[in-house]
């Protein structure tokens, strides 16, 4: 072949061969799952080792109020692929049809799932459609051990809603600090159902007495806000906090890791507690539907499941996982509660739109006082 052909033909050759391969470098570049999830709600290293095994490369979000997601979502074009409802908002949620249904033949590790789990999800999610449990826990009272010693006396226990809902005991934790969930969906449920009333009470009257009692320990509380107490409890900036488990759980940690001093205390109150359910679902309009399933398949490994509720502290739905857990999270009753507490735990659910009005104004007169 004379030189100049050959040189030619080398030159088709290599156009040929880049053309074969651009497409693969774009498409493995084009690999992106967005992924919106609460806040300190994943133990270091997983997105990134999901990144190193699959090359889906996650764009990662937090939120820390199930209404900031849920304006997105209902929104439209939220631009996410996988996002974490707690299970009241994904039951009115799939009702709006902001969800696609999960084929379930992608998501083998699916076989990991408690039926303890799924059977309690299913009264919002019948026959678990378009959710796969994540994490759950309970709400539930948070403390400085130290600080209630000495503000109730030796051997006092924190065990009541008597704590949080009576004025008179709630005013002795006010100069240490007190905080409280920015979440009507958890603070009067637990009210209601201190009162003696249904935790899922849609009268008026009812949800009323509820932010009446909240009203009362208004002056006690120094902020309501739904992330903060993790850190200002780990630290003792606040000494008592109506909180979620897992986050009081990591302030215990935290305080243990800075070996400041600070033991942190938690309370399913005897009186019965809120169980919640944090879902991994995919929005209806998600772009990156592949790579959604395969970062929830990922996420429902054993020993990632395992590995996020070691750092957590938050109980999951994978049951297989159980067999990897520190000791010391799964023989943690207020983490894996025993059948006595589970039995005198409550499930809300989503409320009409009128109701959830009716909630959403009662909770800013109470946070206001006006």
């Amino acid at each position: 072949m004379p030189s100049g052909q050959r040189v030619m033909a080398q030159i088709r050759f290599a156009i040929a061969a880049a053309a074969l391969l651009l497409p693969l470098h774009a498409s493995a570049a084009e690999r992106t799952v967005n992924f919106y999830n609460w806040s300190s709600y994943m133990a270091p290293g997983v997105l990134e080792d999901f990144t190193r095994e699959t090359g889906i490369k996650v764009v990662y979000d937090t939120f820390d109020a199930n209404e900031t997601l849920e304006t997105r979502l209902l929104a439209g074009k939220s631009g996410y692929d996988v996002v974490v409802p707690t299970a009241y908002f994904l039951q009115r949620q799939i009702k709006a049809s902001v969800f696609q249904k999960l084929d379930k033949s992608k998501l083998p590790n699916l076989v990991n799932a408690w039926p303890m789990v799924t059977a309690r999800l299913a009264t919002y999610d019948p026959n678990n459609q378009y959710g796969a449990n994540y994490m759950w826990g309970t709400t539930g009272i948070g403390y400085n051990v130290k600080m209630a010693e000495t503000i109730l006396g030796p051997g006092a226990a924190i065990d009541s809603w008597d704590i949080v809902f009576k004025p008179e005991n709630l005013a002795k934790f006010k100069d240490c600090g007190v905080h409280m969930l920015d979440s009507p969906d958890d603070i009067f449920p637990a009210a209601l159902n201190y009162l003696g009333l249904d935790p899922n009470s849609t009268k008026q009257a009812d949800l009323e007495k509820a932010a009446d009692l909240v009203s009362k320990i208004r002056p006690y509380v120094r902020k309501f806000h739904s992330s903060e107490y993790l850190s200002a409890l780990a630290t003792g900036e606040i000494c008592l906090v109506v909180g979620w488990s897992g986050d009081i759980m990591q302030a215990r940690s935290r305080a243990a890791e800075a070996r400041n001093g600070i033991t942190v205390g938690y309370a399913i109150p005897k009186e019965g507690a809120q169980m919640f359910f944090d879902n991994l679902a995919i929005p209806a309009d998600a772009r990156n539907v592949e790579d959604a399933y395969e970062l929830i398949n990922f996420l429902y490994r054993p020993d990632i499941a395992a590995r996020n509720s070691n750092f957590l502290s938050y109980a999951n739905g994978n049951l297989a996982s159980q067999k990897l857990l520190d000791p010391k999270i799964l023989n943690d009753k207020n983490i894996y509660p025993d059948e006595a507490t589970l039995a005198k735990l409550f499930v809300i659910t989503a409320r009409d739109p009128a109701t959830q009005r009716i909630i959403n104004r009662l909770w800013t007169k109470v946070k206001t006082g006006r």
